[in-house]
């Protein structure tokens, strides 16, 4: 619902009045977990989550080609797949400034919980699951050397290892 919440607060209006051209482009349609098929207890939603990505990816990429800059609001971090993917599309990689208190960088082999969402800096970056790390055709969607993840408080002790193995540099909390 944040979307939802972002456009009954007038951003469009605001970044208007600041000068900025703003086109709405809705939203992507995506099921959430009370109606996506459970699938994979360690990638929960993967289908959904992956079709989703692959829209949103297409948008952003199609943002870029016509000149736009992309400004991409959901309701969790698993839709940075996609826009990570559409802004790779152009052949740049990136870096990322990930501001969390979690570090979001399990895969499906090392999440405790299966939620996609706890994957997604590593799916970026090129790790974990082949339908999230290779989605759009692209990666690594950003480059880790120029990675970093500020505030990180609370990590999995599978991503912590590999997060430690990384090039991602880490300001916590």
């Amino acid at each position: 619902m944040g979307p939802s919440a972002i456009r009954i607060a007038r951003l469009e209006d605001k970044l208007e009045e600041l000068g900025h051209d703003v086109t709405d482009h809705g939203n992507i349609r995506a099921s959430d977990m009370s109606t996506a098929p459970m699938g994979d207890v360690r990638a929960r939603c993967l289908s959904d989550i992956i079709g989703a990505c692959e829209l949103l990816a297409e948008k952003v990429s199609a943002c870029i080609e016509g000149g736009a800059f992309p400004l991409v609001v959901g309701g969790d971090q698993s839709i940075s797949i996609g826009t990570a993917a559409g802004l790779a599309r152009g052949g740049r990689k990136r870096g990322l400034t990930w501001v969390d208190a979690h570090a979001d960088f399990n895969t499906n082999r090392t999440t405790p919980s299966g939620n996609i969402h706890g994957m997604a800096l590593a799916a970026v970056l090129g790790y974990g699951h082949p339908g999230l790390s290779k989605l759009g055709g692209v990666s690594p969607k950003a480059l880790e050397a120029n990675t970093v993840l500020v505030g990180g408080r609370s990590f999995d002790r599978g991503e912590a290892k590999a997060l430690s193995r990384s090039k991602v540099t880490v300001f916590p909390r």
